[in-house]
């Protein structure tokens, strides 16, 4: 009996000695970057020089000594930050990154460029390898104030430059230029119209080349709808390439903003093709927006049977590809159509009657949502509905928010808390604020008001909207709501209004988390959360605020895994497929002109 005790003792003993060291080995880490300047972004000036990560998450963060010591293994991976700032991945709020992976390799980028005259350059160069009968596209992310010259180009110059081929340019959303040959192509006459738009004409009633939006970008997009599309093979490509592009600033993850002409379930495929082969680089919550007016309510109906928030389709990741709810179009009488080139339009007085049962719909299916709302009048309505719903369908905690946002007075944010809602904001004023100043004067106030927003306790996430307004380039955002100032150098926001580094870091990591009710995974550099971070070029704390815009990401890191790296660790780059087709501008120019 005592051998019999003995033995059992030792079996026991084994079992411990067993379960303690298997649980050692579990805490070993994948990765350890370390000799790093690790901003948490728990608190301002919290910084560490080492962090663990292991399956996607953080196991801890410390010196380099103690972390390495404690969480090396034979197995462990290690990266020398070199000194380097460390951040949390940033995380766009507002994108339209599953529509743009469709088009991107096929538009030529004029984000970044310094002149009118290398714009054009670039104009005439793509158009020269352009195969016939294809579009060369130029699809917003500029404006002329980031042109030394300080002017758009005009029609005559566009056509003198390409003078053979179909070209296309976007203007903000309130303009675009189509040459001669692509009024050929497309048959547009004196008859051609659209909805709420202007085809201009000349004395003899032929098309100038010049569309505008009046109450509505029909003519834009709708002319953009008939310029070509990549074959599925090429999507896929195309996508890959601009989740890599995105990469290479440092973003993460996107909220995804839909838009229109964008259809579910045919449209998602292509970055839904990259989240089952678990290749899709950045984390990506999508929202359904409502395509056919008058049909809305239908199509929640169908989503809501077909679908459900947070249904990951990633094959690796947690959060990787889901379905986060509705918007930011609702429905059509809701548009809220910003153009700074025209006066603020009156929504329809169907809006309250159409938006009802939608949001009615959308709360008692527990669907998160999203509204595209740029006036504080708009809002105003919206919030009239929203409290309606409210009485006896209550939101109790269902997140939403508004998109933009510009015009919103304090009782309208208010109002926003007392519904438990936030807003997501854009730098959309970055590229427009000349144009509204010309509009409506020199803002006395923060538009948006963000600083108010923060101090009355209104969640705030940061975003882009990029990328057929603004570019997105996260750091040229950061450089806004560092500054106040337009792209131009204009200064459109008072001074003293300004962010500080940290809070307008933090918009763009935790605020932005709390979009997608990931507050509580992401957007900190601390135990537990998700390990998705970026070795910055520069260091963004010390770095002079016009220095702020050049920062762009040495090494991204998501879910553990180097999706992006440059400079000293460009061999630890994943591979990615050559772009496709062999045209592609982003074959010879890339994206964002760095």
């Amino acid at each position: 009996m005592k051998n019999l005790l003995t033995g059992s003792r030792k079996l026991l003993c084994l079992l411990l000695i067993s379960s303690v060291l298997q649980a050692a080995a579990q805490q070993k880490a994948d990765l350890i970057l370390y000799n790093g300047k690790i901003a948490t972004m728990a608190k301002p000036e919290e910084f560490k020089q080492a962090i663990a990560i292991k399956n996607g998450l953080i196991l801890a963060t410390g010196s380099s000594q103690s972390i390495i010591n404690s969480y090396q293994s034979s197995t462990t991976k290690l990266v020398n930050a070199g000194g380097k700032t460390v951040i949390p991945g940033l995380n766009d709020s507002h994108m339209h990154a599953i529509r743009e992976g469709l088009n991107f390799n096929m538009e030529l980028r004029w984000d970044g460029v310094k002149t009118l005259k290398g714009a054009m350059e670039m104009l005439k160069e793509q158009a020269a390898r352009t195969p016939p009968g294809v579009w060369i596209k130029v699809v917003g992310g500029w404006n002329e104030f980031q042109f030394a010259e300080k002017r758009q180009p005009t029609i005559d110059e566009i056509n003198a430059a390409v003078p053979d081929k179909p070209v296309f340019i976007t203007y903000l959303y309130g303009k675009a230029f189509l040459n001669k040959k692509g009024i050929e192509v497309l048959g547009y006459d004196k008859n051609t119209s659209y909805p709420g738009s202007i085809v201009e004409l000349d004395k003899d009633g032929k098309p100038t080349g010049l569309l505008y939006a009046k109450e509505t970008p029909m003519a834009i997009y709708r002319t953009l709808a008939l310029t070509g599309t990549l074959s599925p093979e090429e999507r896929i490509n195309s996508s890959q390439h601009f989740y890599r592009e995105i990469n290479s600033f440092g973003i993460t993850s996107v909220l995804d903003a839909a838009g229109g002409a964008q259809n579910y379930d045919a449209d998602y495929q292509a970055s839904l093709a990259l989240a089952k082969a678990g290749k899709l680089t950045v984390r990506t919550s999508y929202y359904l927006f409502a395509q056919q007016k008058g049909k809305e309510f239908t199509d929640y109906e169908k989503w809501i049977a077909l679908t459900h928030p947070n249904q990951n389709d990633h094959i690796l990741m947690a959060n990787g590809y889901t379905v986060e709810g509705a918007g930011e179009n609702l429905t059509a009488t809701a548009a809220d159509f910003e153009n700074f080139l025209e006066p603020r339009i009156v929504l329809s007085p169907d809006m309250e009657t159409d938006l009802e049962p939608v949001v009615r719909l959308l709360v008692k299916n527990r669907w998160p949502f999203r509204l595209h709302a740029t006036y504080g009048e708009s809002i105003d309505r919206m919030l009239n509905v929203f409290e309606k719903v409210n009485k006896d369908t209550p939101f109790n905690g269902l997140r939403w928010f508004f998109d933009h946002a510009e015009t919103i007075t304090d009782p309208e944010l208010a109002r926003v808390k007392a519904l438990g809602g936030g807003v997501a904001v854009q730098f959309r004023m970055y590229f427009q604020g000349e144009l509204y100043t010309k509009m409506y004067g020199q803002p006395k106030t923060q538009l948006p008001p963000i600083k108010k927003m923060l101090a009355m306790g209104v969640p705030v996430g940061m975003g882009t909207d990029a990328p057929r307004i603004s570019t997105y380039n996260p750091w040229m955002a950061l450089h806004w709501l560092l500054t106040g100032k337009t792209i131009g150098g204009m200064q459109f926001w008072p001074k003293e209004q300004v962010l500080d580094k940290f809070t307008a870091l933090q918009l763009y990591t935790s605020g932005s988390a709390w979009c997608s009710g990931e507050e509580n995974l992401k957007g900190k550099l601390v135990k537990g959360m998700y390990a998705d971070m970026v070795i910055l070029s520069d260091d963004y704390f010390r770095a002079p605020t016009e220095k702020v815009k050049q920062i762009t990401a040495l090494m991204t890191i998501v879910n553990g895994k180097v999706v992006y790296a440059s400079g000293k660790y460009a061999a630890q780059s994943p591979a990615i497929p050559e772009v496709i087709p062999a045209w592609s501008p982003v074959k010879y120019f890339g994206g964002y002109q760095k």
